[in-house]
């Protein structure tokens, strides 16, 4: 295939905030947020990450003693079944990081540009 007509690869910055000592957030936990929020519930949101309930389970545990104010509230199952859901503070967590990703992904837009030219032909 010519230089002109190669397809450029895609290319996403994977953004990773450490607030020492607290713990991590990455774009797996926001995914989850956003899944929980999109499923109305952790083992929704588990299943549509290919996730055991148990994994989103304490990953939700360890969001919510993270910050000062829990993330997902979750009510118990039963005859009504559960549920959870993002509590403000979490859907202001989820818009904080989307736009940090945002922000970063122009600020870098040149170089990334660069690297996708740069980059090797995908192999089959």
């Amino acid at each position: 295939m010519s230089e002109t007509a190669r397809q450029k690869p895609s290319a996403l910055i994977s953004i990773r905030i450490d607030l020492v000592p607290i713990g991590r957030l990455g774009p797996g936990k926001v995914e989850l947020l956003e899944a929980i929020e999109a499923s109305g519930s952790i083992s929704g949101a588990g299943r549509a990450m290919a996730m055991s309930y148990r994994r989103a389970w304490l990953l939700v545990d360890n969001l919510n003693r993270m910050f000062r104010q829990p993330l997902v509230e979750a009510a118990p199952g039963g005859a009504k079944g559960g549920g959870a859901h993002l509590t403000p503070m979490g859907r202001e967590i989820v818009a904080h990081y989307r736009a940090i990703e945002s922000k970063a992904m122009k600020a870098a837009a040149l170089h990334i540009d660069a690297l996708r030219d740069a980059a090797a032909e995908p192999t089959s």
